[in-house]
């Protein structure tokens, strides 16, 4: 089973710090953890890092709005990220953040490249500008109609329906994200890539294999429709690395953005002491991967190995994409539930049974995954619990207690444990072409041999014969051999239960390669649950939580106030949707500060004879002695919500767009505490 040792860098493609992960994200690092574990699983040097993707508008917009700064919501967010992968098991040798020093070295090293080899062109632009925040709008800050469809809902930069790429100002009826306002046209001096100039490097590497055979026709059809110069300038305000000779030009995320594999590499290296050039110079052997979404292609597959092979660096050796996800067949929807974020997924399941299920609906190619939660439930159970882990569970009594927890002197099936050991081969050629879903059935298939096996000998029944001591020993000694070849199998995937099992079975830690021969005359320990059933009771808990989550902010806070003009149109709801709404008139008894929350004030809301606790983000429009005594409406029939700060029992109307440009008071004309709006 043993090959040659290679040397892999493997990375994800990086989370916007600007919120938290869902499931959707988790779709992409659990793939790219499975791959990279797999890969060390087999003795290969394989270094996997990943880093917040820290600068934009969308960044200095949200820290504005949450009166921090920047660095301040950068570092949140990222602790909270970090922590998430890290319960999901997703194990990083180096996570880092793009507003790192290292990034702005290569960023600038990379720009001074082009430059000087002529490949950065400048030229007076017109774009959409904002008269009411007084800013340029990046990109995914205008909506309006596709120019080549008509496609409404669309972003400044590309369309989701079919896919054409343009320029903002050629989306028809725009309106500003930011306000809400049409914007303006204004003149500025923008710095341009000249992709044109790498078409046909770009043709060669997108045709030798590189990229997955739906990328490729894609990619050939952008070819077909010209390589445009790529605007990699933004105006100031912004937040991001400022370019080089200028006063007021930044570079556009995107160009920073993927320089953060390389930034967050050199880190590791500094830390450690690899050779950087040794992975990026031109002449590098070795093996360089990024895992992406279908919808970051262009950037990745035409925008990266260009920037990259004119600064005089190695191209990937491959660029994997995969789907996005959907819920029960359907887009993850908020009003539903299913819009689930990490960290409520992990207040009630255990991440491995995310981590198994994705893996046993994943392939190599970019389709899109559904997780069908009724499914969901049935397989975790049959296959982990009620096959694999129940040939350890039904194995392991009889060694512990008959036999002092030592396994047999010989293997009693030498033919049978050679099938499963030799499976590895096939096994592990779907783990590295990404074929996990065929992998996971080639592994259930033997753990259904495995419990044939142990069916057809009946232990148990054994055990109650005279005489019979040594085949009872012998058969649960084969059941415990072949769990772990299935667990070893398994082992990218559920890294946890490794752990355990390796505790279990008193072995060292893990390798592909361990499974060549059977344990004999070895003393295991006693036997612990290592999975229990899913609950549906808890699947059903988490959709709950995750619909009651509806209101809340990316920084852990939860104000319960509406949401502010110019936030991103919600999904529609029905008329009779909006009617279950109880909207009624409160005085505000009291207004608090909250200790150590930022924007939020504690309200005792006086609904005439009920007060009601409610936690409204609205520190930065009004002060508590400036409100009490004051009207406001709220939301009367919200199911209390348990926040870090205590319960918040409703939800306080506001408007506006954000700041001190946030109003939630109501007229006092005659209304009163208790009375219904309509």
């Amino acid at each position: 089973m043993s090959q040659k040792k290679r040397t892999l860098l493997v990375t994800s493609a990086l989370p916007y710090a600007n919120g938290p992960i869902h499931l959707g994200h988790l779709v992409e690092y659990i793939q790219t953890d499975i791959w990279v574990r797999f890969q060390k699983l087999r003795g290969h040097d394989c270094v996997y890092v990943c880093a917040d993707d820290a600068h934009g508008t969308p960044i200095m917009l949200r820290a504005e709005q949450d009166g921090i700064t920047p660095e301040q919501l950068i570092a949140a967010v990222g602790a909270e990220h970090q922590a998430d992968f890290s319960d999901f098991h997703i194990e990083f040798d180096n996570y880092y953040s793009t507003h790192s020093p290292e990034n702005r070295e290569l960023s600038e090293l990379i720009y001074r490249r082009h430059l000087d080899a002529g490949h950065i062109t400048s030229r007076t632009i017109t774009q959409a500008y904002d008269p009411v925040k007084e800013m340029f709008l990046p990109d995914r800050f205008i909506k309006g109609e596709c120019p080549r469809c008509g496609a409404a809902d669309q972003h400044g930069d590309s369309c989701e329906a079919c896919g054409a790429t343009y320029t903002p100002t050629e989306l028809k009826n725009p309106v500003s994200v930011v306000s809400g306002t049409t914007p303006v046209e204004r003149e500025s001096l923008h710095y341009f890539f000249k992709l044109a100039d790498f078409e046909p490097l770009l043709r060669d590497w997108t045709s030798g294999d590189h990229v997955q055979d739906e990328v490729t026709n894609k990619l050939n059809e952008w070819f077909e429709q010209g390589l445009r110069e790529w605007d990699i300038s933004r105006d100031a305000p912004y937040f991001g690395f400022r370019i080089p000779d200028t006063t007021d030009k930044y570079f556009y995320v995107w160009l920073d953005a993927p320089i953060g594999y390389m930034a967050s590499f050199r880190n590791l290296c500094e830390r450690t002491g690899r050779d950087f050039d040794a992975y990026w110079g031109r002449d590098s052997e070795a093996e360089l991967y990024h895992f992406i979404g279908k919808d970051i292609i262009y950037f990745h597959a035409l925008f990266w190995p260009a920037m990259l092979a004119g600064a005089g660096m190695r191209t990937p050796t491959a660029v994997f994409a995969h789907g996005f996800l959907t819920v029960d067949g359907q887009k993850m929807s908020k009003s539903r539930g299913t819009f689930i974020k990490a960290r409520t997924y992990l207040d009630h399941l255990n991440p491995e049974y995310l981590r198994y299920y994705f893996a046993a609906k994943l392939g190599s190619g970019i389709d899109d995954l559904d997780l069908n939660l009724e499914d969901f439930v049935q397989r975790v159970n049959s296959d982990l619990v009620g096959k694999v882990v129940n040939i350890a569970s039904r194995c392991a009594g009889f060694i512990n207690k008959r036999f002092g927890g030592e396994l047999s002197a010989t293997c009693a099936e030498p033919e049978l444990y050679a099938e499963f050991a030799d499976a590895g081969t096939a096994i592990a050629a779907d783990f590295e072409a990404r074929e996990y879903g065929h992998a996971v059935r080639k592994i259930m298939a033997l753990a259904d041999r495995a419990n044939q096996y142990i069916d057809a000998n009946k232990p148990w029944v054994l055990a109650k014969q005279a005489g019979q001591e040594q085949t009872v020993q012998e058969v649960c000694s084969v059941g415990l051999n072949l769990f772990r070849v299935l667990a070893t199998y398994l082992a990218p995937v559920l890294p946890a239960m490794a752990r355990e099992v390796e505790s279990f079975l008193n072995v060292p830690v893990m390798s592909w390669d361990d499974v060549a021969t059977p344990l004999t005359a070895h003393t295991i320990n006693p036997f612990k649950p290592l999975l229990t059933r899913v609950e549906q009771e808890k699947v059903d808990a988490m959709l709950e939580d995750s619909k009651h989550s509806l209101g809340n902010t990316d920084s852990g806070e939860q104000p319960a106030s509406g949401p502010l003009q110019g936030d991103p149109i919600a999904e529609t709801i029905s008329f009779d949707d909006f009617a279950r709404l109880d909207l009624r008139i409160a005085r505000i008894a009291k207004a608090e500060h909250v200790e150590g929350a930022d924007k939020l004030l504690r309200l005792t809301l006086d609904l005439g004879g009920e007060t009601r606790n409610v936690f409204a983000g609205i520190k930065s429009a009004y002060t508590p002695e400036s409100l009490e005594g004051r009207l406001t409406v709220m939301v009367a029939n919200l199911a209390p919500r348990k926040m870090r700060f205590g319960i918040s029992e409703g939800m306080v109307l506001a408007a506006g767009p954000g700041g001190e440009d946030l109003w939630i008071l109501h007229p006092d004309d005659g209304a009163r505490p208790g009375m219904r709006v309509k």
